[in-house]
C-alpha cells in the first residue's frame, strides 16, 4: 500500500504489481490494524504532526513490524566556492522563507519523541552526481525557493544559476552533490 494525501501526487505514481495506491492523510491511512510490516515516510515527518502519524502507524503496525522515518539535509556542493554560492542563497536569500518546522528534519528528527524501540542506524549520506541545470531544477523545487519566487520574482534563482556557472566549468559536466540523510528507525514489540 502507498498512499500520499494528494490525490495529484497518486496520480503521477508509477504503478507495479502487488502495490495499491491511496489516498489518505498520514494519520488516517484507512489500512486495518495490525495490517503492515513496514511503515515509512520520506522527507515528510517535519510537514505531518508526528504524535497523530506515530499514532497511526503503531495502530496499523503488525507485532514486530517496523518504521523508518528519514530525509535528508542541505546539499553540499564538491568545491569551497561552489558551496559558499549556493549556502549564500539557501541560508540568506530564502533563509526566511523555510517554514520553521523544517529544523525538525534539520535536527535529524532527533527532537521528536519516538514512541517506538529504537533501533541505532549509522550515519548516511545521500550521494549523487548532476548537472548545473539538474541542480538549479533541484533548487526550484524547495518549498522555500517556491515561497521566494512568488513573493520576489526569479530574479535571485537566476543569479544562483550564473554564479554558479561561473565556477561550475562545462554546465553539463557532473558534480558531486552531498547531503546528510537522517533515519530513525524503530518496531513495535509483539
Amino acid at each position: 500500500m502507498a498512499t500520499d494525501a494528494s490525490p495529484e501526487q497518486i496520480a503521477r505514481a508509477d504503478p507495479r504489481p502487488g502495490i495499491e495506491y491511496r489516498v489518505a492523510t498520514a494519520d488516517s491511512s484507512g489500512l486495518p490494524d495490525k495490517s503492515v510490516d513496514l511503515v515509512t515516510t520520506a522527507q515528510a515527518l517535519h510537514w505531518l504532526d508526528p504524535e497523530s502519524f506515530f499514532n497511526e502507524a503503531k495502530r496499523v503496525l503488525a507485532p514486530g513490524g517496523a518504521i523508518a522515518v528519514w530525509g535528508y539535509g542541505d546539499p553540499v556542493l564538491d568545491t569551497p566556492e561552489l558551496q559558499r554560492i549556493l549556502h549564500s542563497f539557501n541560508r540568506g536569500t530564502v533563509e526566511s522563507c523555510w517554514l520553521p518546522e523544517r529544523q525538525l528534519l534539520l535536527d535529524g528528527y532527533a527532537t521528536i519523541p519516538f514512541p517506538f524501540d529504537e533501533i541505532a542506524v549509522p550515519r548516511f549520506i545521500l550521494a549523487r552526481e548532476c548537472t548545473l541545470p539538474e541542480l538549479i531544477g533541484y533548487v526550484r523545487t524547495w518549498s522555500a525557493t517556491a515561497r521566494y519566487v512568488a513573493e520576489h520574482g526569479t530574479e535571485e534563482v537566476e543569479r544562483l544559476e550564473t554564479d554558479l556557472a561561473q565556477c561550475w566549468g562545462d554546465p553539463h559536466e557532473r558534480r558531486q552533490v552531498n547531503a546528510p540523510l537522517y533515519l530513525r528507525a524503530g518496531y513495535v514489540r509483539d
